[in-house]
């Protein structure tokens, strides 16, 4: 990271929805510039001042003019900022120039992405240069994919613990959880779906369980793409939409750890819909809808309204299992709404914990695990309403 910085922080597409969240979350959580300096940047510094008066922030809270069509103005921001949290998304749209100026400048990069296409892309095209530089690029800081792979992580240090070794097989069950999408997260997956539309060899991107730890293919993975019965839970269980980006991030922290998990790891997340014909039924009609919505669903900016964020949650179940019969669960909570209510304090404590409890991590692309790991979930658990809790 550039080591002479005007800012601890840039919140980088501070007048969007997400945005807003985590300028909000800051101000509450580290008031005054004194223990964090960080700023609030976009393309207009008069929409920034107006976002910044509406949620009643201090009137000295930085403003900074960034625009992802102008190269120059990103360079210049990632060199007055040890870390960029971005929530500028759709990525695949907005996003590259962001990961080229940080791995040309050595600044740290946070993000929310769940875009695999873009991510894989992002590897390929900067992943040396940020090693080079310094750089610590760590995509998916949200609810896509920090519960799944800190809590894999997790339980595999507690297997190591109690059996000495890491079990190859863990199946993430999503228990319960309530809250809505955004725009920004519907306009994300229409972005991947237009970019293999032009490109159909993208495709393989999506396929892949392997895609985000180029070089490596380990064992032929679980497809948890139609309702089924779980015999581990009793209990039916349903395709859940995260699993894409979260299982292709689970492998590449085991790629990037240097296969702990073993290089036969397996790993599927679905969620749970109850036992019985009843829950039999739901998994069905679950399976049968697309929980982004058709046309006419929230636009970009839109998103839960306070009240719904508030009364959100979820509760992810970890099931680890080994050869000889053992067995370990490990549950995951959050006490707001996954995508925006914890998501913004997910982000913001990724991008505190890079710059202040992981100085020793080296440049590179990253995901949360091998890049920050125990300190993390520390942060979470003290500041952001998670839990990490071994059941049985």
């Amino acid at each position: 990271m550039p080591s002479d910085t005007d800012f601890d922080i840039i919140v980088y597409g501070a007048s969007g929805f997400t945005g807003r969240l985590v300028a909000e979350y800051l101000n509450r959580q580290y008031p005054g510039q004194e223990t964090l300096k960080w700023a609030m940047a976009g393309r207009s510094l008069d929409k920034l001042a107006a976002v910044r008066d509406e949620m009643g922030l201090p009137s000295d809270t930085p403003l900074v003019a960034a625009n992802s069509d102008d190269p120059a103005s990103l360079t210049q921001m990632c060199q007055s900022a040890k870390v960029i949290l971005t929530t500028v998304g759709p990525y695949a749209l907005y996003g590259e120039g962001l990961v080229a100026a940080c791995a040309q400048t050595g600044t740290d990069y946070v993000d929310l992405c769940g875009e695999p296409i873009w991510m894989r892309q992002m590897i390929d095209a900067y992943g040396e240069a940020a090693k080079q530089s310094g750089a610590r690029i760590v995509f998916s800081c949200g609810f896509d994919s920090i519960p799944t792979d800190l809590g894999i992580f997790y339980l595999q240090d507690e297997a190591q613990k109690k059996f000495g070794k890491t079990l190859p097989r863990v199946k993430g069950r999503v228990r319960k959880m309530q809250g809505t999408f955004s725009g920004g997260t519907a306009a994300s997956l229409k972005a991947s779906m237009a970019a293999i539309q032009k490109d159909p060899s993208l495709m393989q991107y999506m396929m892949n369980p392997f895609a985000l730890a180029p070089g490596f293919e380990g064992a032929k993975q679980p497809k948890g793409t139609s309702p089924e019965f779980d015999e581990t839970l009793n209990m039916w269980i349903t395709p859940f939409i995260m699993a894409a980006i979260n299982t292709k991030n689970a492998h590449r922290s085991n790629y990037l750890l240097g296969t702990p998990y073993g290089k036969d790891f397996a790993y599927d997340e679905m969620m749970v819909t109850g036992p019985g014909e009843e829950g039999k039924a739901m998994a069905e009609m679950m399976a049968s809808v697309n929980p982004l919505g058709e046309e006419g669903g929230p636009k970009p900016g839109e998103g839960p309204s306070k009240e719904e964020r508030e009364n959100g949650f979820f509760d992810i179940l970890y099931v680890g299992l080994g050869p000889d019969g053992e067995r370990l669960d490990v549950a995951v909570t959050g006490d707001k709404d996954p995508g925006y209510g914890s998501t913004s304090k997910m982000l913001s404590e990724s991008a505190i914990c890079l710059i202040t409890d992981c100085t020793d991590t080296p440049g590179g692309i990253w995901t949360t695990a091998p890049a920050m790991g125990h300190k993390l979930i520390k942060r979470l658990v003290d500041n952001a309403g998670l839990t990490f809790t071994v059941e049985t």
